[in-house]
């Protein structure tokens, strides 16, 4: 039976990822078996997670997922001796409209799953006031637990000591208190951490940070303040359905945004996953029915996929006779051309006519839904889909049939609506879920 506990903050970069990373390989060196989850639609750190862990994590999203979805994903924890859940923004940041299951807040999950929160709070420039902050979070919402504070980037024990006393006085434990220490920084680019994988000393890192952690922090505390948590038998798993049966998968330091419950999704569903780097200017293999091209980082080697011809030649090859599907950085790939922040303008695979630029970036970010205007791989027109879109590029032509109407999270229609040319489908978004 596993105990349960989710890390929240009260906003972003306060220190969740780290402290998460750290108390998981702290716990795991004790002989725990510990589980990770991520709250809300990042895709980056589950492979955090799983670097710390040993076990694969995936993520749990009360907007784009029913109560049903998010209870089969979490029953990977029934073994596990703890669950660490880390959110995503502030505690109870979501959109302003309820989507399935609630708001996407990280609250949402600790309610629903009945996981008493761990705030990591930054009392930077702050003493009693971190207190007050903390004091508010806990009542907020009457079905949300706080278990406790770590306090994060403490300057001196002397700020450490007002601050414990205002939270001793308000009735909060503080589990811990770390002075600041940069060696434990996880490196950062413009959509988030730089990625596990391509980080060579990210065991050395977690462990650094799980010594540090367990210096400053009472681990046997923290551990009993979680929740004791009983599997719930989930009557149906998570509504997905492959877009093949052999699935050629773009798998590379370009190419690597995907939601691992969709991947293990595809491969519960009997389908074969076939990785190749388009980096590595390799293309799909011809035993595959369908070709997909997830996010990443394409804009950082446009170069190098502009000039990767056996790359160009199979993907357009396979186009001819067999779906291809790109999301975010796959979609900008399938275009025409990709300009990217110094100016310079590369030719893409032309699947499609979008043109891309990163030469003047704008944030595009938020929850999307879209009903299908024309099918896409594994899915018929009129399909609702939920997921989420996250980047910098601007649009300069979209040329091709609208592959769908997408709405925000609020209902607006956004001018992002995919594209369908042949055989070639693409959306900005990255895709979460199905309505069932």
């Amino acid at each position: 039976m596993a105990a349960g506990l989710v890390i929240s903050a009260p906003a972003s970069g306060v220190g969740k990822t780290t402290l998460t990373l750290a108390l998981a390989r702290a716990y795991r060196d004790r002989g725990l078996k510990v589980q990770c989850f991520k709250s809300g639609p990042d895709y980056i750190d589950p492979a955090f997670h799983a670097a710390a862990t040993g076990r694969a994590s995936v993520n749990i999203d009360s907007w784009a997922m029913d109560r049903a979805s998010i209870e089969h994903l979490v029953s990977r924890g029934a073994n596990a001796d703890l669950i660490l859940a880390e959110g995503s923004m502030g505690l109870f940041d979501g959109v302003a409209a309820r989507g399935v299951s609630g708001t996407g807040a990280t609250a949402d999950i600790a309610e629903m799953m009945g996981w008493p929160v761990l705030l990591v709070i930054d009392p930077s420039g702050q003493a009693q006031t971190a207190a007050a902050i903390a004091t508010g979070l806990r009542d907020f919402r009457s079905g949300v637990r706080l278990a406790g504070v770590v306090l994060n980037r403490v300057a001196s024990p002397r700020h450490e000591d007002l601050v414990r006393r205002a939270m001793n006085d308000a009735g909060i434990a503080v589990f811990g208190a770390l002075p600041r220490h940069a060696e434990i920084s996880l490196p950062k680019r413009h959509l988030g951490l730089v990625q596990a994988e391509e980080q060579a000393e990210i065991g050395t890192l977690i462990d650094e940070a799980a010594r540090f952690v367990s210096e400053h922090v009472d681990l046997d505390a923290a551990l009993g303040a979680a929740s004791t948590w009983l599997a719930q038998s989930a009557t149906n798993g998570l509504n997905v359905t492959p877009p093949g049966q052999r699935i050629a998968l773009a798998r590379d330091a370009a190419f690597s945004f995907v939601y691992p419950h969709m991947l293990e999704a595809w491969r519960d569903a009997g389908a074969e996953i076939q990785p190749f780097s388009p980096l590595a200017d390799e293309g799909p293999d011809a035993s595959a029915d369908v070709c997909w091209l997830p996010g990443g980082y394409p804009e950082l080697h446009p170069g190098r996929l502009a000039v990767n011809t056996r790359f160009r030649e199979r993907m357009r090859d396979f186009a001819e006779t067999r779906p291809v599907h790109g999301e975010c950085g796959g979609y900008m790939v399938m275009g025409a051309t990709l300009t990217d922040a110094d100016g310079a303008r590369h030719e893409m695979l032309g699947l499609l006519g979008l043109e891309t630029s990163f030469a003047k970036r704008r944030m595009h970010l938020g929850y999307r839904l879209a009903e299908l205007a024309a099918p896409m791989p594994g899915r018929r027109p009129g399909a609702r889909l939920r997921g989420h879109e996250f980047h910098y590029s601007t649009i300069l032509a979209q040329p091709d049939v609208p592959l769908a109407i997408v709405r925000d999270a609020t209902g607006a229609v956004v001018a992002e609506t995919g594209s369908r040319r042949g055989h070639a489908t693409g959306t900005f978004f990255h895709l979460i879920a199905e309505d069932r």
